[in-house]
C-alpha cells in the first residue's frame, strides 16, 4: 500500500460524513481554483480571500478546532483529523497551512485556559470562520517568556491597560482573538489575555515579508493602553505559563504534516518531469544517480509519513501516566521536517532549473521547505529537550500496554489538560520490542548500532565538562533522535504491512545516517579513548548495499508515480 496522498485517489475513509466532506470539498476546492491562480496569488502577494470564504462557508476550522461540548455535534478536537487537514493544505500551498497553524496557536490558550465565558466566545467567533493568532514572541527577545515584555496594568476598578508589541504574528492582520502572553504590571506574573486585531487600541505596525508564504500575513503590532477586563482574561500564572509550552506542542507537532504534503506534491511534479525529459537521446530517469535520486526521495518520504503517523498514535494516547509524547512530538517537529529539507534538495538535483520556475509548485516549495524546521523552536531547542529523555529511555524501561493505530474519531481532551516539568519521570518500554520478529540485513545492522550507542551511554558516557557543551550535547542528541525516530518507524513498517525492500531501504538510509552523526561527532569533539572506540565503531558501520532491491523499488513502487498526479491548471 502507498502511504503517499493522493488528492486525485483520495481514499481515506474517515468514519463520519462531515469529515470526509471537508477533505473532500477542499480537495475540490484547490482543483478547482488551479495551480495557475495559486502561483498568481503568491506572486502578487494576494490575500487569500477566497479560502477564508471557503473555510468560513463549510465551518471548517469550527468543526475542527472546536472541543466537544463547545460547538456542533460533528465539533471535537481530533487530532487525526487535525494533522492530516495539514497535509492537504501543505500538499497545496504552505500560506492556506500557515493560517491553519497560526489558528490552531490562537485558540490553543483558550482551550487550556479557565474562562468558560471566554471558550464560548471562541466556539462562536469560530462558527463565524474567524482566523486566530498566538501572541507569544517579541521582537527584541523571541519566545523567550522570562524576558517578556508585554504588561497588564492594573486600574484599581478590576480592569487593565494592555501595552507592549509582538513580532512576527501570523494572521496578526485579521485574527478574530488573538491570544497575548504577558505579565501584570504589579505581581509580575504570567498571564494570557483576549484581543481582537481590529480594535482602536491595536496597532498593525507592519508586515513582516518572507521568501515564503508570501501572501500570508506575518504582523508586529503594538497594544497601546488596550483595555481589559476580567471576561478577556484567559488564565493566569502557572496555567499561563503550562499553557504557551502546551500550546507550542500541538503547534509544533503539526508542522511534520506540512512538511510530508509539501514534499508529496513536489516529488509527484519532479517524477513526472523528470520522467518525460529527454536528455541525449533517453528519459533523464534512465540515468543511474537519477534513479538513485528517485528512490531515496522516496524511501525518506515515506519514513517521515511512517514516524508522523506512529506519533499521532502516542500523542492522541497521552495521559498524565503516558507522556511518552513529549519525546516523540520535538523529534516529529525537528527531525521530519529536517528530513522533508533533504528530499527537496535531493528532487531538485533530479530536475534541476525546473525546480525554479515561478509557474510550478516546486519553485515555492524550495522557497519554503528551509523555513519549517526554523518555525516553532529551533531544531536545537528540540534537540536539547530530545536529550533529556535519553537515560531513562535506555537505561530505565518500564511496561505499557500496546498503542495500536488510533484513527478512531474522538475528541482527544488530553491536548489541553497537558502540564510542564516532570520530564525525568517519563518512562518508556524496552525499544527492542519494536524489532521483535523482522529479520532484515539493515534492520540488523541499524539494531547493532543502537548496542554500540548504548554501549558508549553505559560505559563511556560524557563527561561533566562534555555535559556542560551544548554542542557535544546536540551531536549526541542527533544520534539519539536517530533512534527514537527508527522505533517508530519499525512499529508502523509492522502495522502498515510495509513491504521488505521499502523497510529494509529506510534503514539501509538510517545506516548511513547513524554513521554520519558518529563521524560528526568523532572528528569534531575532543572524545575520550573509550568514546572514540565506540564513534569509530558506529562510523565504519557499513549498509548492507543492494542494487537490486534499489531497482526492484524503482521498478516497483518509484517509476510507476510519473503522471499519477498532476494538479489542475
Amino acid at each position: 500500500m502507498s502511504l503517499l496522498l493522493n488528492p486525485k485517489k483520495y481514499d481515506h475513509q474517515w468514519p463520519d460524513k462531515k469529515t470526509q466532506d471537508i477533505f473532500l470539498k477542499t480537495i475540490e476546492f484547490f482543483e478547482r481554483k488551479g495551480l495557475k491562480s495559486i502561483k498568481e496569488d503568491d506572486q502578487t502577494l494576494r490575500w487569500y480571500d477566497d479560502f477564508v470564504r471557503f473555510i468560513k462557508e463549510n465551518e471548517i476550522f469550527a468543526t475542527l478546532l472546536t472541543p466537544s461540548g463547545y460547538g456542533d455535534p460533528d465539533s471535537r478536537f481530533d487530532l487525526s483529523r487535525v494533522s492530516l487537514y495539514n497535509e492537504i493544505l501543505g500538499f497545496y500551498g504552505n500560506q492556506y497551512q500557515y493560517a491553519y497553524q497560526v489558528s490552531i496557536l490562537g485558540v490553543g490558550p483558550v482551550w487550556m485556559g479557565d474562562n468558560e465565558g471566554l471558550k464560548h466566545k471562541l466556539a462562536r467567533l469560530l462558527k463565524e470562520g474567524g482566523l486566530f493568532a498566538f501572541g507569544l514572541s517579541e521582537k527584541e527577545h523571541g519566545a523567550d517568556l522570562y524576558s517578556n515584555e508585554m504588561k497588564l496594568f492594573p486600574q484599581g476598578d478590576g480592569t487593565y491597560r494592555a501595552n507592549g508589541s509582538k513580532y512576527y504574528i501570523g494572521n496578526g492582520n485579521v485574527a478574530s482573538l488573538v491570544s497575548v502572553h504577558g505579565r501584570y504590571a504589579d505581581t509580575n506574573e504570567h498571564v494570557f489575555f483576549a484581543v481582537d486585531s481590529q480594535h482602536r487600541n491595536y496597532k498593525l505596525v507592519k508586515k513582516i515579508n518572507t521568501p515564503g508564504v508570501r501572501n500570508a500575513f506575518v504582523a508586529e503590532f503594538e497594544l497601546i493602553e488596550y483595555p481589559i477586563t476580567k471576561d478577556d482574561i484567559i488564565s493566569s500564572g502557572q496555567l499561563a505559563w503550562d499553557s504557551s509550552l502546551c500550546t507550542v506542542n500541538i503547534g509544533k507537532f503539526q508542522l511534520g504534516f506540512d512538511s510530508i504534503g509539501i514534499c508529496t506534491h513536489a516529488f509527484y511534479e519532479a517524477i513526472t518531469h523528470a520522467s518525460n525529459r529527454i536528455l541525449y537521446g533517453k528519459p533523464v530517469t534512465n540515468f543511474p544517480h537519477i534513479k538513485t535520486f528517485f528512490v531515496e526521495s522516496f524511501t525518506r518520504l515515506n519514513a517521515m509519513k511512517l514516524f508522523a503517523l506512529r506519533s499521532l498514535d502516542y500523542f492522541r494516547a497521552a495521559s498524565n501516566e503516558d507522556r511518552r509524547y513529549l519525546l516523540f512530538n520535538p523529534i516529529q517537529k525537528m527531525k521530519v521536517t529536517r528530513e522533508g529539507v533533504r528530499v527537496i534538495e535531493m528532487l531538485l538535483d533530479a530536475i534541476t532549473a525546473k525546480g525554479f520556475e515561478q509557474d510550478t509548485y516546486f519553485e515555492a516549495a524550495v522557497r519554503e521547505i528551509g523555513m519549517i524546521p526554523r518555525l516553532e523552536g529551533t531544531v536545537h531547542v528540540n534537540i536539547n529537550l530530545v536529550v533529556k529523555f535519553l537515560q531513562n529511555y535506555f537505561f530505565n524501561p518500564v511496561e505499557y500496554p500496546y498503542i495500536p493505530k488510533r484513527d478512531e474519531p474522538g475528541n482527544d481532551e488530553y491536548v489541553f489538560k497537558q502540564y510542564t516539568g516532570g520530564l525525568a519521570k517519563v518512562r518508556f518500554p524496552d525499544y527492542r520490542l519494536a524489532y521483535e520478529g523482522v529479520n532484515l540485513p539493515n534492520v540488523n545492522i541499524f539494531r547493532e548500532q543502537i548496542e554500540l550507542f548504548k554501549d558508549l551511554m553505559s560505559n563511556a558516557s560524557p563527561t561533566p565538562e562534555q555535559s556542560k557543551r551544548v554542542d557535544y550535547m546536540l551531536a549526541l542528541g542527533e544520534m539519539f533522535t536517530l533512534i527514537v525516530y527508527a522505533q517508530l518507524i519499525m512499529e508502523n513498517c509492522k502495522i502498515y504491512n510495509i513491504d521488505d525492500d521499502l523497510t529494509d531501504h529506510i534503514f539501509y538510509c538510517l545506516v548511513r545516517d547513524f554513521s554520519g552523526y558518529a563521524l560528526n561527532q568523532l572528528t569534531n569533539f575532543e572524545n575520550s579513548p573509550e568514546q572514540k572506540k565506540y564513534l569509530q565503531k558506529i562510523a565504519l558501520t557499513e549498509p548492507d548495499i543492494n542494487p537490486a532491491r534499489e531497482m526492484r523499488l524503482w521498478k516497483d513502487q518509484v517509476s510507476v508515480l510519473n503522471g499519477a498526479y498532476e494538479m489542475n491548471p
